[in-house]
């Protein structure tokens, strides 16, 4: 937390801007936009509810709107706070009365999902600005070149493994010989996962049959609106860039929240987004501005959201539970 605070601090000094040039961008919002990118907010994560129930069979969209704040603010708070997040997802959905094997394909499904999109979106970036004709330097090609090798890879091994059970126990052969040629604790970790594919195959091709269109437009959706939210905080600031601008912007902005030095990217993301802006052109308080708004809406306003959403969960747990355990009255007629 303190690395990702430090980053934040000195975010305004990367892009070559004051705070005080920050507080006169941010004082021309006004009120009705501050409650329009609310709404937008808001209709992301209702968006996000289609993906995680159709993960989970049974699963309400409140239920699934509580799950999500509630995780992403675990992740928000700590470094490699998915695994924490996690455990919490378990907690919750075991307390609705969800099973234990239908949690972990949920989380699964969900996982890959998220894993796919990030990979693919500096992809969609790219392309979106040469639509327009906008060269996109040698490091962003790079980086976006990196992520769709990735993308490919992790497809093709899904793919294989997903096909027949016979493939996953091929796909498992393949990555026990590559972990031999690696180094003591990669191997080990490589080692622990043995029969991982096959256990993928088992326990998801039921629910990637049946609800891959429910989760693919969930995801569609929600990416969709996050990127709409972007747009929305350059335009209350007043920075007006292209549509395939915002796209790369968005895609980086996405792909940096998965550095693990920080909590989900916190700091790292900001500051690559705000630089990012200022090589499109956007002035340096404008940039700092958009980015600082846009990541209270995707970090810092998850946090007391999740809070809010864990302590609703927890109160109703122990009236349930204060409720089951009392003793039962009947009534005799007399």
């Amino acid at each position: 937390m303190l690395g990702a605070a430090a980053l934040l601090i000195a975010l305004p000094y990367v892009v070559g801007v004051d705070w005080k040039g920050i507080r006169t961008e941010m004082g021309h919002l006004s009120a009705i936009e501050v409650a329009l990118l609310t709404l937008v907010w808001l209709a992301g994560l209702g968006a996000y509810t289609f993906v995680l129930t159709a993960s989970l069979p049974g699963l309400t969209h409140p239920h699934a709107f509580m799950l999500n704040a509630v995780g992403s603010a675990v992740s928000n708070l700590l470094p490699f706070g998915g695994a924490a997040g996690v455990a919490v997802t378990f907690a919750m959905a075991r307390g609705w009365g969800h099973g234990n094997a239908a949690i972990a394909v949920s989380t699964l499904v969900t996982g890959v999902w998220n894993v796919l999109s990030r990979l693919l979106l500096p992809a969609v970036g790219i392309v979106a600005l040469l639509i327009t004709g906008v060269l996109p330097d040698p490091r962003t090609a790079g980086m976006a070149a990196l992520a769709a090798a990735a993308l490919v890879g992790i497809v093709v091994l899904l793919a294989l493994a997903l096909r027949s059970e016979a493939a996953a126990r091929t796909v498992d052969r393949w990555l026990r010989t590559v972990a031999l040629h690696l180094p003591h604790r990669p191997r080990a970790l490589m080692s622990r996962a043995d029969g991982a594919m096959l256990d993928v195959r088992n326990k998801t091709v039921g629910v990637l049959r049946t609800s891959w269109r429910s989760l693919t437009a969930g995801m569609v959706a929600y990416l969709t609106l996050q990127a709409l939210l972007l747009k929305g905080c350059l335009v209350a600031v007043g920075a007006e860039i292209g549509i395939a601008e915002v796209v790369a912007v968005f895609a980086i902005n996405r792909m940096l929240t998965t550095a693990v030095i920080t909590p989900s990217g916190a700091g790292i993301s900001e500051t690559g987004t705000a630089a990012l802006l200022v090589h499109f052109g956007v002035p340096a308080a404008p940039a700092a501005a958009t980015t600082i708004l846009y990541s209270f809406y995707t970090y810092g306003i998850e946090m007391p959201t999740g809070g809010l959403a864990w302590a609703g969960w927890t109160l109703r747990r122990r009236r349930n539970h204060n409720g089951s355990s009392a003793p039962s009255r009947t009534l005799v007629k007399k």
